[in-house]
């Protein structure tokens, strides 16, 4: 079994169809996709139920987030590679395809990822692409950012997996974990992070946007805030493992997160709420004027015209 492809399903009755139709339209055909039911709500379970298709599996338990989906899915996962695909995500035909060639090609590369377009509820292109870099990625870019994009976006050695797994009693009972359940927020950053600063292997991307992303504008203005507390509490773990990385690093990452926020409150229209987090950015690190002038100063102006 080459791939596992773990789909977490929570709250996606009006998406779900279409998002296993696209795992089952992938070129590369050697996979298992294993459902995770974390106790959904709606009737998405009964939507997956109506595929019939052998390398599919369903498992249920009690909520536990995304996190906690992600890590049972990788504890009944047989592939050399382990993907992840949101609920409610897309992929383009050839993305499996693709990463296992880059990972059959690049035996230093743990967590390769594609870029991402983002569409919207309906499942239009919103004609935006996360463009990050792709190569050479260092425990300071992702302080400043998530190159990886999303949860969708990423196939990775299993091998990766087993480097940063550690266990803990959550639920009654000792289990292993990879994604850190504690996390409701900023779990995929949190593992990053942990790849990169406990782990020798690269992370890289490829060029191909082959992640479609649904952007999901509902409820995301008052989460703002909340997505900025979930990230200082990934600087809180890292300082426990790394605190020099803390020290060097965790007011910029703060001011950057500050920005990405600002941008986020920008295309919400909430001007207000995009002037603030400037503000905090700047007074928390000038050195986001100092690194990148043009982008920092144009998300400023674009707070102040909203």
């Amino acid at each position: 079994m080459k791939v596992s492809v773990i789909v977490p399903v929570y709250g996606v009755e009006k998406y779900i169809a279409e998002t296993v139709r696209s795992l089952l339209e992938q070129t590369y055909q050697n996979f298992e996709i294993i459902l995770i039911d974390d106790a959904s709500p709606d009737r998405s379970i009964e939507i997956c139920q109506q595929f019939s298709d052998s390398r599919m599996k369903i498992i249920h338990q009690q909520n536990r987030g995304l996190a906690g989906a992600r890590n049972t899915g990788i504890r009944h996962a047989k592939g050399d590679y382990i993907a992840f695909l949101d609920g409610d995500d897309l992929w383009l035909p050839q993305k499996l395809a693709k990463h296992v060639e880059h990972l059959e090609d690049s035996p230093e590369v743990g967590v390769s990822f594609s870029r991402s377009a983002l569409i919207d509820s309906a499942g239009n292109s919103l004609n935006t692409y996360l463009m990050p870099k792709l190569t050479d990625i260092t425990v300071e870019d992702l302080f400043r950012s998530n190159p990886i994009g999303n949860g969708s976006a990423a196939v990775i050695r299993r091998e990766v997996f087993e480097a940063i797994q550690f266990q803990d009693n959550l639920y009654g009972t000792v289990e292993k974990f990879y994604f850190d359940d504690r996390f409701r927020r900023s779990e995929d950053i949190e593992c990053w992070l942990r790849i990169a600063i406990q782990t020798p292997w690269k992370i890289e991307g490829i060029p191909e946007a082959l992640t479609l992303y649904r952007v999901n504008a509902e409820g995301l203005s008052a989460n703002l805030l909340k997505q900025l507390e979930s990230w200082q509490q990934v600087l809180e773990k890292v300082r426990a493992y790394a605190p020099e990385l803390i020290e060097k690093w965790g007011n910029l990452g703060i001011a950057y997160r500050l920005r990405y926020l600002a941008r986020t409150a920008v295309r919400l229209k909430d001007g207000e709420m995009a002037v603030s987090l400037m503000h905090r950015a700047i007074a928390t690190s000038k050195q986001i004027l100092l690194e990148e002038p043009r982008r920092t100063l144009r998300i400023w102006f674009a707070a102040y015209s909203g």
